[in-house]
Parts: structure tokens; C-alpha cells; sequence
């Protein structure tokens, strides 16, 4: 079945916004990519700001079913690793430059309190997954944990780009078990 013109042009944008940067990827350069008019584009969507808003929602209910679904899929006791392996995952499939999220805060900082904060809440909802992931291994008395793990998956989002893929989420699983271990160890 063919993609809708709207899904067509989320895509695009997607793809556009990710390798060339939102402000440097004008809506010409959208519609002739997608192959529609400008006349669709604003059907479907009543700004570039809306458009914005739109792929980063998009976007970001993908992430969050591959994490949610990793984590439900989890065996008893893995479902933080489950969810690193599956921010991994995604890394590998669609940020291969970093993370879209960070891009957008940092260019719509000062443009678009809107995108900005769309961009953030992403950002949170990461934290809130890990602190349920970390819950649901029983580790979830340790307070500081969620928030180190967010640190250490944020810092791979842009280790990537300077030590490569593979190195990246190798030692970010490194230091995920780490962690893992030091908390489970002060358990015991």
C-alpha cells in the first residue's frame, strides 16, 4: 500500500531535518524531495513549525514502542539492559550522527519554545523508561541510578560520532553493567 502524501512528506522531513538540519532544509527543498506540490505540504501541515513538531512525534512514539517493547519482552531482571540494547538498536538503524532530539533543542533553543520543549520532554520520557526499567529489575530503591544510566545513554548518542558505532555502544554497555552491578552489589 502506498505511503499517504502525509506520511510521504513526514518522512522526507524526517530524513532532510536529520542530515541537513531544521533551518537549513527549507520547504523547497521538503516538496521537491517528496515529490509534491508546496500546496500538499501546507494541506497537511500549516507551517514548517508544525511540520517540525510533527516528525519530531512521530519520531519519538517509534523510539518509545522500540523501548517499551524491549523492556516488556524482557526476561525478569534485564529489563534495563533490554532497553539500553534497544536504544542501541535504534542508534544503529537512525541516528548514526547523534541524536534528532539534541539537534533540535540546540537549534530551536532561541527559535521555538514549542519545538524546544517537545524536544525536552522527549528527553524525560528517556528518564522515565529508565527509571520504570530500573524499578521493574527491583533496583528501583537505588535514586540515583535511573539518572546515571540517562547519562551514559545520552553520552552514546554523541560518542558515535567520535569513536565510531561499535565502540560507542560497547562501552556504553560497559558502563551499563557497571553500574548495574555496583548497585546490585550494595544489595547484597
Amino acid at each position: 500500500m502506498p505511503a499517504s502524501k502525509r506520511d510521504q512528506l513526514l518522512a522526507t522531513a524526517e530524513r532532510l531535518f536529520y542530515e541537513q538540519g531544521f533551518h537549513a532544509t527549507g520547504i523547497d527543498r521538503i516538496v521537491a524531495a517528496a515529490g509534491v506540490v508546496r500546496m500538499t505540504l501546507y494541506n497537511h501541515f500549516a507551517s514548517k513549525e508544525a511540520l517540525v513538531s510533527a516528525v519530531l512525534q512521530a519520531r519519538h512514539e517509534r523510539f518509545v514502542a522500540s523501548l517499551d517493547a524491549a523492556m516488556s519482552a524482557a526476561s525478569p531482571g534485564q529489563a534495563t539492559r533490554a532497553l539500553v540494547d534497544a536504544h542501541g538498536r535504534w542508534l544503529e538503524a537512525y541516528s548514526p550522527h547523534g541524536c534528532i532530539m539534541t539537534k533540535a533543542m540546540g537549534e530551536f533553543a532561541e527559535h521555538s519554545a514549542e519545538i524546544h520543549a517537545l524536544a525536552r520532554s522527549s528527553k524525560r520520557d528517556l528518564l522515565t523508561r529508565l527509571e520504570t526499567a530500573v524499578a521493574l529489575d527491583g533496583l528501583g530503591h537505588h535514586p540515583d541510578l535511573a539518572r546515571r544510566l540517562f547519562l551514559v545513554l545520552e553520552g552514546c548518542n554523541t560518542a558515535v560520532l567520535l569513536l565510531g558505532m561499535r565502540t560507542a555502544l560497547a562501552d556504553t554497555r560497559s558502563v551499563v553493567d557497571a553500574l548495574l552491578a555496583a548497585a546490585w552489589s550494595k544489595d547484597q
